[in-house]
């Protein structure tokens, strides 16, 4: 019965040393039981222990009281070596696993409620691991403050499966066993609900939920047992439903004490220091470690507590264990002594308990602590253990081949890798082989680098190891992850944002890094940074992640099956259980084993302590590592590193790399002072000094580049001049030996020309007689020729016979002769043929034997055919034909019958006999051609001889020619270069008298560039330092840092630079600001810097532009490329115009930027560009690669006056404060004011404008024109006339611009000099703007734009009263201006605020004016005495209030220090004196009903100034002071300044517009509806009719819009009521109307709203604000 009231009355108890309750529970048990107490681990039951009964276990089944410390077993080791899975038995342990198996084996809800790191969820996992996994199965859930009910159901769901209609549970046979950890971290909704646990008490109760779909249909859920553990409420911790606790049995766990925790790593470490099997280190180090562990463990707890400012200092028993983890690492092989274990064990508690700490002073606690703990407890090897560097890592061997080491593995022993420069080429070998392999990066291994790396890659290498790296954007965080990850054997894995990316595309996403975990088994690093959180219920998935390694419900039934497919058979291999659960636990361990989650955060503003609060795994599941803004060795060790391939002077190296040091140092403390002083913040982020050197390096090259181009173009241009005016004289007499030469060479070609005349005759006769005689002859030869031809042509009629006889003999072979020949006695006719060749061949013997005779010859056949047939005779052939042709039977056909061989022969005898009579006719017709022929040849030969004589007389009188040409060219040359000469006489003097005055000012500017090119070290320098940090400041603040900061120093480091330097000559020119001026940028220094920024620096520009000047600038100066490219990040189709101007090279503009700016454009602003695989540039926008063009442009505009952009946004853009100044809206305001009131004036101004900009833009091409020309000119300059010509014109065009830029300067400073006549109207209105800017201050509803201004500016000029003196009319001005401006103010602010509006213009016209106001009398009337410490001088009288006497000593202590008008002593100096002497005087004025209007005592009314007097009332009588100020402000504006206008309706409607809506801004219970009504009714506007209207509230945003843009067509009036009810959709408003580009003149827009900070600035600055509330005589009225 004790035992159970222990554990059910007393055992939610604390035990604390301010509260020792269970201390006074034991107490009042044991008194109840009035029982005897015994001390000792076993005690009867009929005793008590002495000790608490919280230490005992009533034994039921021996009857006696057991320490729970009896129960206690051995540590042994788990055998997979896993940290993670180590629980060593202690009495804290035993008793808490014994309540767990005690109560959920009785089936009844379980919660642990103990401090972090009681090891509440460490036993509870151990409990739940050791149950039988065939009947039991786990869920397990961690809960943050975004955990919604959703999640709770949909967890369970995904563990249960459907067993009847309505019924569900775990498989049957088994019981599901819910773990909830951090119970209580739910946030408290509105109703004070937190949901998750509003549906785990229905769970509970009543065991099922109701199913989410559309029937709402009951589950009942069987077999589902919830075990919970929380930590008490406090931080993001919360009360939990009492009645929800109550269904549970709940245990309060005690944190360990010092002893048990003693036992718990002592047990671990002997264990391991018996495997390194060093007795050395085990004598020395083995028992005391874990106590100075322990001692400096509750060291930093002391000393070291969380704040809001540290709200991670949050050490617990999770950090002690990441210690040993880290001592658990050691081998032998590289700890061999005592000091280096204890090394070890100081780089173990460093990276635990250092690395997270945030300021100097914290960490020196630590060091401090680690080296007194040190030199008290290992004095001989201290010296060893506390040097610096402390460098443990594994990757000394990281890049090592497998293949090639031994066994296939890479040994990697965590060991002592020495110093910095022992590490640094490691890590460059790793660079390089990284950037081989992905895409590349740029790092310089500082110290602090190096320090970092090895803190990632050492966490990285540890079993569950995950980081939190937090530092400002830019730091090196994601970098060094990346490398540590490579080193570590990890692969990255990153989301990818795109246009509406959620939580569902998130979880596709991890599906994806799962599927790496677990199927391909891939070690990952899930890099998360906090741009990535574009939805804060990612945190509560990576919580989970750090947590359980898994994300609740992240898959499906079907997918789950696929993911554990394949790792039952590795289960199946191993002999384990493969079960469906048993397979699903294996693979999420597996994941998580494989997983490691490193999260680069930001410490800026509050995003992260909050998500540390609502998401306790991102503190006690991570090591953190706190990057703080680079030191000083890191800044100049980048800047070395990137400087050293640039050409500068050796001797000017170390201060170029102090002064960046040094300017980016300094923009830290700037950055600082902006902040206290204008509230206004800029951050400095290791990005801009990146930017910084970038901006150097490329601006240094180009301008050298581009100087020297210019240079050489000067000095070619003035060689040309110099070459021109030494070749002069030359020139000249060159000129006169050349005309005698010329002359000489004429007469001589006179002579030739007279001989060859002669020749010519003689020559010409002969040629006429040659041609005669030719022509005879050619017609002689067509006659031969013709004849010729008809002689052949009746020859060529017996060709035929011949070759056929020819072919006949050819088929002849000798065989055949010889066999004709071999006959004795042949056939007659063959004889007779044989006898016919004979006689043919004329030979004598003309018989068969001569036959025979004749073909014995071996060439008979060939004779035969080479026979020469025109030989033959009249009487050889007569004699064949009249003695053998004769016979009839002497035939071809005859013969062949007899013998083929006398028919061949037959055949040529008859083609003979048939040539030659054919050849007899033709032969008289040859002898003549023949004849023809010879003598033709003789007449040939004659013309022959002829043309000879002629060819010879041609080629004398050729050479005679080729003489004269000669001579007649030599004496043209001569007379050309005669007149080369002239020409280049005249242009060499035309050149002189051109460019004589060019050439001076050029030999000057030379001069110039070369100084300047020696300058530009420090100009660069200068100038880079401008565009990299200057952009968020305002003028005077860039004034101190350019020219007082930065400039002095490196004029104190002797290094080169401009004087006397300014930011515009070096970086623009005239040209370029009459151009920006032009496209209507302001032309004052603010507005130059701003255009600067604009167009010079690396980054994308975003423009704090509260006053659209920089939009209208931007929008004028890209013009019609801007069309349809200027968005807000709320437009559905931004990103794809996005890519379209990104693609094809257009400008692109986001207009109205709050200060979230969407991460999906981070890659466009950080131009995170990659080669594609067509090897252009592309660029990854959302889920697409998009070709890059590098004439995109893309600008950032903001209408906020005062963004708070972090340091993320500052290193990714170039951000530029275009807010104006007083001094540039006083120049923009002074041109409406001459426009209005000398519009001739002010035309001729911008004319005169337009004209010298165009004029400077043509001079400067004119003079680029001559430089060109010059440079460019091939050859002698003075052969081109077209150059000197071109350079005439350009010089004589040059000189008359300049003559008229000239006289444009006079005619400027003419009209200036009438324009700043009209100045202090405009100064009057640039005050009275700041004055109603600042009102937002007050209240955002209080949002005042410059065109709004702009309007009540040009109805003053207008309405104001004509004065015949131009004084008086600038008085009319003035006065109408004021009170214009009072009353348009007053119409939008709450009566409290307007004497307070009244009294800040009287302040600011004061300050503008001959005499201002003292700014400390000033600050000490609105602050008074702010000193805690009380003034030592006792207050004189007890009437004086305590705080007045003290504030009256302030104001003395300042008077003191200040003169009175006249000279000598401050009359308020010598007031405490008075008051202490006069005091009748004094109580008496003190007394008065109304001092301010009563004189002050004793004189001093004269003596002070009113609002002197006015600080006197502040001392005396702050209770006056209202009505003080009133009468102050009458004295110095007049009283109608204290008298608001009344509202009027009628007025409102006139100053309102169809563009210009009307906006209430209501106090509690105002309504001007019926005010509306009523006007409404008077102009025809009746409610319900054409006056719509309706009160905003959920899902009204879609009507309203229709009403709008129904009213804007129709010409209707559109009230919308209570517009703050509806926050989300003025946005969409605002969009509504910036669309209404026409709308009908009728149309009015009335919006009412309380005040909110969601009202849209762009509705609040385009709208007319009445101020509407509820008078108190109103209120009391309707009360009665």
């Amino acid at each position: 019965f004790l035992f159970c009231c222990v554990w059910s009355i007393g055992a939610l108890l604390v035990q604390r040393p301010e509260a020792k309750e269970r201390s006074r529970f034991d107490a009042f048990m044991k008194q109840l039981a009035a029982m005897g107490t015994i001390d000792a681990d076993r005690v009867s039951a009929s005793q008590l222990p002495s000790r608490s009964l919280y230490e005992y276990c009533f034994d039921v089944a021996d009857g006696c009281w057991r320490s729970w410390r009896s129960y206690v077993t051995e540590y042994v080791p788990p055998a997979s070596g896993q940290f993670s899975k180590i629980l060593v038995s202690t009495a804290d342990t035993v008793r808490t696993s014994w309540l767990l198996k005690t109560v959920v084996g009785s089936g009844y809800p379980c919660l642990l409620v103990g401090e972090s790191g009681t090891s509440k969820s460490v036993t509870i996992g151990n409990f739940l691991a050791g149950l039988d996994p065939a009947s039991n199965i786990t869920l397990n859930m961690n809960f943050s403050s975004r955990t919604s009910s959703w999640d709770v159901q949909r967890a369970i769901e995904d563990s249960v499966e459907k067993r009847t209609k309505d019924t569900y549970g775990p498989p049957m046979g088994k019981r599901l066993l819910l773990f909830v950890d951090d119970l209580n971290m739910p946030r408290v909704d509105t109703y004070g609900t937190q949901q998750p646990i509003a549906l785990l008490k229905m769970f509970v109760e009543r065991k099922g939920f109701y199913d989410r779909g559309k029937e709402l249909g009951w589950k009942n859920i069987k077999d589902v047992q919830m075990v919970s553990a929380m930590g008490p409420p406090g931080g993001a911790r919360n009360l939990v439903d009492p009645r929800f606790i109550s269904l549970f049995a709940a245990f309060e766990i005690q944190p360990p004490t010092n002893e048990n925790l003693r036992t718990i790593y002592q047990a671990i470490l002997g264990k391991h220091l018996a495997r390194l099997n060093n007795s050395d280190i085990t004598q020395m180090v083995g028992e005391s470690i874990t106590d100075i562990t322990l001692e400096l463990y509750n060291a930093v707890l002391e000393q070291l507590p969380p704040t809001p400012s540290r709200f991670h200092y949050v050490f617990n028993l999770r950090d002690l264990s990441r210690v040993y983890e880290g001592l658990l690492r050691s081998s032998p092989d590289v700890i061999q002594g005592p000091a280096d274990f204890v090394r070890l064990w100081r780089n173990e508690v460093l990276r635990v308990f250092h690395d997270r700490l945030i300021s100097a002073e914290d960490k020196q606690v630590v060091h401090a602590k680690i080296a007194e703990l040190v030199q008290r407890r290992y004095a001989i090897v201290s010296e060893k253990a506390l040097a610096d560097p402390v460098l443990f890592g594994d990757f000394r061997n990281a890049l090592a081949d497998p293949d090639t080491a031994a066994g296939g593995v890479v040994l990697r022993l965590y060991e002592d890798l020495g110093k910095y420069s022992d590490i640094q080429p490691i890590f460059q070998a790793a660079l390089a082989s990284y950037n081989e392999k992905r895409k590349p990066m740029q790092l310089v291994f500082f110290d602090d680098a190096l320090e970092h790396l090895t803190r990632i890659q050492r966490t990285l290498r540890l079993p569950l190891g995950h980081c939190l790296l937090v530092g400002v954007g830019g730091s090196g965080k994601q970098s060094l992850a990346r490398l540590a990850a490579y080193t570590a054997g990890c692969g990255v894995f990153e989301i990818t944002l795109t246009r509406g990316y959620d939580e569902v595309a998130f979880r596709d996403d991890l599906k994806k890094l799962y599927a790496m975990l677990g199927a391909e088994d891939k070690k990952m690093v899930f890099l998360f940074t906090d741009s990535h959180v574009a939805d804060e219920g990612f945190l509560e998935l990576i919580n989970n992640m750090l947590t359980s390694g898994m994300v609740p419900a992240l898959y499906d039934d079907s997918e789950k099956e696929g993911l554990i497919s394949n790792i039952r058979q590795e289960l199946t291999a191993k002999g384990l259980p493969d079960s469906k659960d048993a397979c699903w636990s294996a693979y999420v361990e597996k994941c998580r084993g494989n997983l490691h989650v490193v999260l680069a955060m930001s410490p800026v503003g509050e995003a992260l302590r909050t998500r540390c609060r609502n998401f306790p795994g991102l503190v006690n599941n991570t090591v953190i590592d706190w990057f703080e803004p680079w030191p000083e060795q890191a800044l100049s060790s980048v800047a070395s590193a990137f400087l050293e391939s640039e050409e500068l002077p050796n001797t000017l190296r170390p201060a170029l790399v102090e002064h960046m040091v040094l300017v980016h140092q300094s923009v830290r403390q700037f950055s600082a002072q902006f902040a206290e002083e204008l509230r206004r913040h800029n951050y400095v982020t290791p990005k801009n000094y990146l930017d910084f050197i970038t901006n150097y390096k490329r601006s240094l090259g180009a301008q050298r580049k581009e100087i020297s181009e210019t240079s050489g173009r000067l000095s070619n241009g003035l060689a040309k001049l110099v070459q021109a005016s030494a070749e002069v004289d030359q020139l000249q007499k060159e000129l006169s030996q050349a005309k005698v030469v010329v002359e000489a060479a004429t007469q001589e070609c006179n002579k030739l020309l007279e001989v060859i005349s002669v020749n010519t005759a003689d020559a010409e006769t002969k040629q006429k007689s040659a041609q005669e005689k030719e022509a005879a002859l050619q017609v002689e030869s067509v006659q031969i020729a013709k004849d010729k031809q008809e002689a052949e042509q009746a020859l060529s009629e017996a060709i035929p016979a011949l070759e056929e006889a020819a072919a006949a003999l050819n088929d002849l072979k000798k065989d055949d002769i010889t066999e004709i020949r071999s006959f004795a006695k042949p056939h007659v006719l063959v004889q007779r043929v044989c006898e016919c060749v004979v006689i043919l061949k004329n030979l004598k013997d003309v018989s068969w034997t001569g036959a025979k005779s004749m073909m014995t010859d071996p060439r008979f056949l060939k004779s035969l055919v080479e026979f020469d047939k025109d030989s033959l005779t009249d009487k050889q052939v007569k004699k064949v034909k009249s003695d053998y042709m004769k016979d009839p039977s002497f035939t071809y056909d005859n013969v062949r019958t007899i013998s083929t061989a006398g028919a061949g022969l037959l055949k040529w005898v008859l083609a003979m006999v048939n040539y030659y009579n054919v050849a007899k006719g033709v032969e008289p017709k040859r002898k003549k051609v023949a004849e023809a022929e010879k003598n033709l040849r003789l007449a040939q030969k004659d013309l022959t001889d002829t043309k000879e004589k002629l060819a010879q007389l041609n080629a004398e009188l050729a050479s005679l020619r080729n003489q004269f040409a000669d001579k007649t060219a030599e004496q043209q040359e001569l007379k050309a270069k005669a007149e080369l000469m002239e020409r280049r006489l005249v242009a060499a003097e035309r050149l002189i008298a051109g460019l004589s005055s060019e050439k001076e000012r050029w030999a000057k500017e030379i001069q110039a560039l070369d100084a300047a090119k020696q300058q530009l070290v420090g100009d660069c320098l200068l100038c880079s330092s401008f565009l990299s940090y200057t952009g968020a400041f305002t003028h005077k603040y860039r004034s101190a840092m350019v020219y007082d900061k930065w400039q002095a120093d490196l004029l104190a480091r002797k290094v080169p630079l401009s004087q006397p330097f300014r930011l515009e000559s070096i970086m623009t020119n005239d040209v370029e600001m009459t151009t920006w001026a032009s496209e209507g940028l302001p032309g004052d220094e603010l507005s130059i810097q701003n255009g600067l920024l604009t167009t010079r620096a690396a980054r994308w520009p975003l423009c704090i532009d509260p006053q659209m000047q920089a939009v209208a600038w931007i929008k004028r100066r890209e013009g019609k490329q801007l069309e349809g490219k200027v968005k807000t990040f709320h437009d559905p189709d931004f990103l794809k115009q996005l890519e379209l101007a990104i693609q094809y090279g257009f400008p692109f503009l986001f207009e109205g930027c709050d200060e979230y700016i969407d991460p999906v454009v981070d890659p466009v602003l950080e131009r995170s560009l990659t080669v594609g695989p067509t090897g252009k540039k592309v660029i990854q926008l959302g889920d697409k690669e998009v070709e890059w063009d590098p004439n995109f442009r893309l600008y950032l505009t903001s209408k906020l006056s005062n963004p708070h952009y972090g340091p993320e946004v500052s290193g990714k853009t170039s951000i530029i404060n275009y807010g104006v100044t007083q001094q540039g809206l006083a120049e923009q305001l002074l041109g409406v004011t001459v426009a209005h009131e000398r519009p001739d004036l002010e035309e001729a101004r911008a004319s005169l404008v337009a004209d010298m900009s165009t004029n400077k833009a043509l001079l400067r091409k004119l003079e680029d024109t001559l430089l060109r020309e010059l440079s460019n000119a091939t050859g002698n300059i003075l052969d081109n006339q077209e150059l000197i010509s071109t350079l005439e014109s350009a010089k004589e065009k040059a000189v008359e611009i300049s003559q008229k830029l000239e006289a444009a300067k006079v005619t400027a400073k003419e009209i200036d000099e009438a324009r700043v006549r009209y100045s202090s109207v405009a100064l009057r209105g640039a005050v009275l703007f700041f004055v109603m800017a600042s009102l937002s201050v007050i209240s955002n509803m209080y949002e005042y734009s410059l065109g709004a201004f702009l309007r009540v500016f040009n109805q003053s000029l207008s309405t104001s009263k004509r004065e015949a003196s131009l004084e008086g009319r600038l008085r009319a001005i003035i006065d109408t201006l004021t009170s214009d401006v009072y009353s348009y103010t007053c119409l939008g602010l709450f009566e409290r605020h307007k004497l307070m509006f009244s009294f800040q213009m009287a302040i600011k016209i004061l300050e503008a004016g001959p005499t201002p106001l003292d700014a400390q009398f000033l600050d000490f009337f609105l602050k008074g005495n702010l000193s805690l410490e009380r003034h030592p001088r006792r207050k004189p009288h007890d009437w004086l209030p305590e705080q007045g006497w003290q504030d009256l000593m302030r104001l003395t202590e300042l008077a003191a220090a200040k003169q009175a008008p006249g000279g000598g002593k401050h009359p308020l100096c010598e007031v405490a004196e008075d008051i202490t002497a006069d005091e009748t005087a004094w109580k008496t004025y003190y007394e008065r009903e109304a001092p301010e209007s009563a004189p002050l005592p004793n004189g001093f009314s004269s003596r002070l100034s009113q609002f002197e007097m006015l600080l006197l009332l502040r001392c005396l009588r702050v209770d006056r002071v209202t009505v003080g100020i009133t009468n102050f402000v009458i004295s110095t504006l007049g009283e109608k300044f204290v008298t608001p206008p009344v509202l009027d309706y009628g007025v409102i409607y006139k100053q309102s517009s169809e563009t210009t809506p009307v906006v209430f801004v209501l106090s509690p219970g105002a309504d001007p509806a019926f005010d509306v009504f009523r006007l409404g009714e008077e102009m025809g506007f009746k409610p319900g009719g054409k006056l719509k209207y309706m009160a905003l509230g959920q899902g009204m945003g879609p009507k309203a819009a229709e009403l709008i843009e129904a009213g804007a067509a129709r010409g209707l009036w559109v009230m919308l009521q209570n517009c703050h009810l509806l926050p989300r959709w003025l946005k969409n408003l605002e969009k509504i109307l910036e669309r209404l580009q026409k709308p009908h003149k009728d149309f009015r827009l009335w919006l009412t709203s309380k005040p909110t900070d969601k009202f849209p600035l762009g509705v609040l600055q385009r709208s007319l604000k009445v101020g509407h509330q509820v008078w108190l005589g109103y209120c009391c009225c309707r009360s009665h």
